[in-house]
């Protein structure tokens, strides 16, 4: 495991320009990790490129990095998987989206469903959008994805199953009988993980008249956080580059 930190940028990447690094960063590098100039970094833009730098300014206001080279960054899965996860919360939502990322998610849809017991408005729903998108960001430091997989604004269940196009659809569901039977190879999957009281069966219902093969885990009930991290995982060993 590379000791040098991985610090995302919202910025462009030149061999030989600089970047300001953000508050948050900047605060870990000089004063978590007290790192001063001259120390290694790999930066990444969050769009698939990556950069070896080095700290050429560590002060306490203000630490700037100068990239030395810039490559293409790796770590993206050849399976793009939309995962549809059902609001949960507090560090529930945390863990599953961290994970998720970890495991090669393309793209993570909070979603509204029946059973579910969180419904956000307003301001609030856009500060944990916004928060949900720091632990992207978060995850992908640690894991060396170079490419932030977007986290979407919440939406109805009924909503993001009208939009699914993916070649493989599944949701996971306690009482299905099916396995994962796929032949071949898909190039993308959807998958939708309920809540923690379960989907209703009305919703089972309108998934599977949207595409999606009922999926079960095995005989014991996984937690709304657990499954996707055990779904995500059969999916890249199967299909991806587990």
């Amino acid at each position: 495991m590379s000791t040098t930190p991985r610090i995302h940028v919202a910025a462009v990447l030149t061999a030989g320009g600089d970047v300001v690094l953000p508050e948050g960063a900047a605060r870990h590098v000089a004063r978590v990790l007290r790192l001063g100039e001259g120390a290694p970094l790999t930066l990444f833009d969050g769009a698939g490129l990556e950069a070896c730098a080095v700290l050429v300014e560590a002060g306490r206001k203000r630490v700037v990095a100068r990239v030395e080279s810039v490559t293409a960054g790796g770590g993206e899965s050849p399976l793009a998987v939309h995962l549809g996860q059902a609001i949960a919360k507090g560090d529930r939502m945390d863990y599953a989206i961290q994970k998720a990322v970890e495991l090669g998610v393309a793209a993570i849809t909070p979603l509204y469903t029946e059973h579910g017991d969180v419904r956000l408005k307003g301001e609030r729903e856009a500060k944990k959008h916004a928060h949900w998108k720091a632990v992207v960001a978060s995850a992908c430091e640690q894991c060396g994805r170079a490419t932030l997989p977007p986290v979407h604004a919440p939406m109805r269940l009924a909503d993001w199953l009208a939009m699914r196009r993916e070649t493989l659809r599944l949701v996971l569901h306690p009482g299905a009988s099916g396995a994962l039977t796929q032949a071949g190879s898909p190039a993308s999957a959807a998958l939708l993980i309920g809540p923690e009281g379960g989907l209703a069966e009305a919703e089972v219902e309108s998934a599977t008249a949207a595409g999606f093969a009922p999926l079960a885990l095995g005989p014991r009930i996984l937690r709304t956080e657990t499954a996707p991290v055990v779904a995500l995982t059969l999916l890249q060993h199967r299909f991806g580059d587990l």
